[in-house]
């Protein structure tokens, strides 16, 4: 059985391999659509706040009105050095790759899972025209890609 449930959240990231407007910093106002995969148990299968209670506090910590970046963006560490400097903080979300759209569905996933939810798929809205369907099978393939990244640890 498949519970869906939708989150939003907003942040900012650049894709510095790309020589177009995506290589500026930008924000998008992401939407994300969870499939949960869950097995019934008597009368339900599981409480939809037992997802809220996982995934919420995840996004808001680790996304929400945050910057995802990629850990070898000169511009990291720019923003390292800036904030042992000023003592400043900002919510950096370091992926070790760009920051696409098909990466962030990877992280998202593979972190996810971690918490001991079973996903089936993940769709991500990145514009009010663009989303990506990011199923169980593109994750399993995507492992072998990132296999010696840390996120990838949590994976297994």
């Amino acid at each position: 059985m498949i519970i869906q449930k939708e989150y939003k959240f907003y942040a900012a990231h650049r894709n510095e391999t790309l020589k177009d407007k995506c290589s500026n910093i930008h924000g998008h106002r992401y939407g994300i659509r969870i499939h949960f995969e869950v097995e019934r148990d008597g009368d339900i299968s599981t409480l939809f706040g037992d997802f809220d209670s996982k995934i919420e506090p995840y996004l808001k910590q680790n996304f929400d009105h945050g910057m995802l970046i990629n850990r070898n963006d000169p511009l990291y560490q720019s923003l390292l050095d800036h904030c042992e400097r000023t003592g400043e903080n900002f919510r950096l979300k370091v992926l070790d790759g760009p920051t696409s759209v098909e990466n962030l569905a990877w992280v998202m996933f593979s972190e996810i899972t971690a918490m001991g939810f079973r996903l089936y798929r993940l769709d991500i809205q990145e514009t009010d025209t663009s989303t990506i369907h990011y199923t169980r099978e593109d994750w399993i393939k995507d492992n072998r890609y990132f296999a010696n990244s840390p996120a990838a640890e949590s994976t297994s």
